[in-house]
């Protein structure tokens, strides 16, 4: 029997409204195409509610959620025990001229967990720790160049995006070198090139970028990268906001068996209450003292409570691994349903935040049709993107997951016969 279809009215009259008063209606990684919802038209705009892994749209559709709002999602919706934290925080003090001492809380829990921490410095957005990271490294050493990873993704600020976006300036990005992804050679000529020229090595711990299969680093990778930063004083930043906490609670370098100078942590920190980290080394605490960083909201003590509690509940459930053991089953149902249908589907990445990606044509085409029609039926995926675990997704999600996407290659499957 064929599944309900979903349809998104509402949606749709909202996001007229929204024209008028919202530049693109919905914009950056929310907005619909840029947020790789392609067709628009299989996707809902607008949430009503949620809770646990599922969301229901404006129409009344409800999805099991792979995106997680993008990462912050880590033990399901509205969880009664963070939930509870940030709203016993609320009736005594959250934004005041002095900062409550729930600050100071929450950084000795994450000098306690994550293994490369001796400080911790809060802000809002994972934008924001690599902003604080890429300006403590330029103040540390007094120097100005900084190597990147092809494919990365560091926040929107004009120094991690590219010439040719609106409103960057190639004086934004006259000091970036960058260099492909465990290509330690190459990245060894360019630190040789540039000679006491560069502040840091930023990357994610291993490649996650959109459009892309993910790749993990090769053996003794980050090994050496940690060497050579050493040797020839580069601080080396790991951008563990997309990771952070789902593969280890101790930090993605630790999970890799290495230590960073300088880690950034949002997505996974508060499950959803707003806040990030910039976690470091004793030897840089005083560079990231004297900098003119701040913002009005960034010791708001109500996201300190809650991700206390969030770093809490995460150790007393042992999030990594299960996000590994259910990562591992989702992804092992679809490539079996993709084979059955007589699909190549490629899974890349750790298992906390799978991407996806139909291999059966040359261009994206076949696999945005397949997504399209997985969203259609209540399961929330986007195209070129990676996905996310949360610890409230049940077997039974996984399950039904499975039957969606064996449906929707079905479909794909009638409606592409020059495929054989």
């Amino acid at each position: 029997m064929s599944m309900k279809i979903n349809t998104y009215d509402k949606s749709r009259e909202l996001f007229e409204r929204a024209t008028k008063v919202i530049p693109s209606g919905l914009y950056g990684h929310q907005g619909p195409a840029e947020g790789c919802c392609i067709p628009v038209s299989a996707y809902p705009l607008f949430s009503s509610k949620a809770k646990g892994s599922y969301f229901w749209d404006v129409d009344g559709n409800k999805f099991i959620d792979y995106m997680c709002a993008y990462g912050p999602n880590v033990l399901g919706y509205n969880d009664p025990d963070v939930d509870a934290a940030a709203m016993a925080q609320a009736k005594i003090e959250n934004c005041v001229t002095a900062p409550s001492s729930k600050i100071i809380e929450f950084a000795e829990c994450l000098v306690d967990t994550v293994a490369s921490a001796d400080w911790a410095f809060f802000a809002k957005n994972g934008g924001d720790t690599t902003t604080a990271a890429i300006m403590t490294a330029r103040a540390a050493t007094h120097r100005k160049k900084i190597i990147f990873v092809n494919g990365f993704y560091h926040g929107v600020a004009p120094w991690c995006q590219k010439v040719d976006y609106p409103g960057v300036i190639p004086e934004d990005v006259a000091n970036n070198l960058y260099v492909d992804w465990n290509d330690f050679e190459a990245l060894e000529r360019i630190v040789a090139e540039n000679e006491g020229e560069i502040a840091a090595f930023i990357s994610t711990p291993y490649l996650h970028g959109n459009f892309i299969d993910n790749v993990l680093p090769a053996e003794g990778y980050w090994q050496k990268v940690r060497k050579l930063c050493t040797e020839k004083g580069i601080v080396l930043i790991v951008d563990d906001v997309r990771a952070g906490f789902r593969l280890d609670l101790a930090g993605s370098d630790h999970y890799y068996g290495f230590e960073a100078d300088l880690i950034c942590f949002c997505k996974a920190l508060a499950n959803g209450w707003n806040v990030s980290a910039l976690c470091g080394k004793e030897w840089l605490k005083s560079a990231i003292s004297g900098l003119s960083y701040t913002g009005s909201y960034w010791m708001s003590a109500i996201p300190f409570a809650a991700g206390i509690a969030c770093i809490e509940k995460m150790k007393k459930l042992n999030t990594p691994e299960l996000f590994r053991q259910k990562g591992t089953m989702l992804t092992d149902g679809l490539k079996a349903a993709a084979e059955t249908n007589g699909f190549h589907l490629s899974v890349s990445g750790e298992p906390a935040l799978f991407y996806l990606m139909l291999k059966d044509d040359d261009s994206l085409i076949l696999h945005q049709e397949w997504i399209a029609e997985i969203v259609k039926r209540g399961v929330f995926m986007t195209n070129h993107h990676n996905h996310f675990i949360n610890a409230s997704l049940s077997d039974e999600d996984i399950k039904h997951t499975i039957e969606v996407a064996e449906e929707a290659f079905h479909v794909l499957r009638k409606n592409h016969p020059e495929l054989g």
